[in-house]
């Protein structure tokens, strides 16, 4: 009866409002992403904000399972639950691999700084493809724009650019690098629509063909790590498990002692 005596608690603690909740005490890494990230801003930018949470375990043995992700409680505020962002994140999604690589952090507690150690883990190959998607499916949008009103939508337009210089760049170094650097006055120009369709398209063009010759020869592993990241989300799911002495003081998370890795299942027999 323990385990449905700890269910209650949590659902009475947390109320009906149970994903901003998660949110608010569960986060364990956030950050800026978009325009403020890339090195984009201009004064009339949002700032947009993203973060990890990580469900308590006594959550999942209820028929209603946490959600997956949260959308605010704050404005322009997107959270993954750790599982979900793990899975996106090893499929290579440019969104998460940015979140992940952003260079404007606002918090990360212990188990967010194990979380970013594992940056490399998620990278590989597969970015190629998934980048690349991104970018195509963003051109047909933009083409569309052109047919139905005449012309595209600039921002868009820059964006995309700025999703292939980060792939093509990836490709070469195996680094992934938010910050747009000596590109930003080139990007600004096409967001303000100070070049053509033809000069975007051209520079598109050139990209491509920079990601195939990156693609030949590039550092990165063919696959991501997946055996490492499931051990990280094994421990954290276990000591988020283990009953807290009722006498413990709080844990100060940057004193907390670092997870144990376990071994995975097929090591097991």
């Amino acid at each position: 009866m323990e385990g449905v005596t700890i269910i209650a608690l949590m659902r009475e603690s947390l109320g009906d409002d149970v994903g901003h909740v998660l949110v608010r005490k569960h986060t364990i890494y956030s950050c800026v992403v978009g325009s403020r990230a890339f090195g984009l801003a201009t004064d009339a930018s949002d700032t947009d904000r993203r973060g990890v949470f990580v469900a308590p375990t006594p959550l999942f043995w209820r028929f209603d399972k946490p959600p997956t992700h949260v959308t605010g409680p704050a404005d322009e505020q997107f959270s993954w639950e750790l599982e979900r962002f793990c899975v996106l994140a090893l499929r290579g999604n440019p969104n998460l691999l940015e979140c992940l690589h952003s260079p404007l952090v606002e918090h990360a507690d212990a188990t967010g700084a194990e979380l970013l150690d594992l940056r490399g883990a998620f990278l590989s190959r597969r970015v190629e493809g998934t980048f690349r998607g991104y970018a195509d499916q963003q051109l047909g949008r933009l083409e569309g724009d052109i047919r139905n009103h005449g012309a595209p939508r600039w921002k868009h337009a820059m964006h995309l650019l700025r999703l292939l210089i980060s792939c093509r760049d990836l490709l070469r170094t195996g680094r992934l690098t938010i910050d747009v650097g000596e590109q930003r006055a080139p990007l600004l120009a096409v967001k303000r629509g100070e070049r053509t369709w033809e000069e975007v398209r051209a520079w598109m063009r050139t990209l491509h063909e920079e990601t195939d010759a990156a693609a030949a020869r590039t550092p990165l592993p063919p696959e991501p790590d997946r055996l490492r990241v499931e051990d990280f989300l094994v421990r954290v799911r276990r000591h988020s498990a283990a009953p807290a002495p009722a006498s413990a003081p709080a844990l100060d998370p940057a004193s907390a002692p670092a997870l144990q890795p376990v071994p995975h299942p097929a090591q097991r027999f």
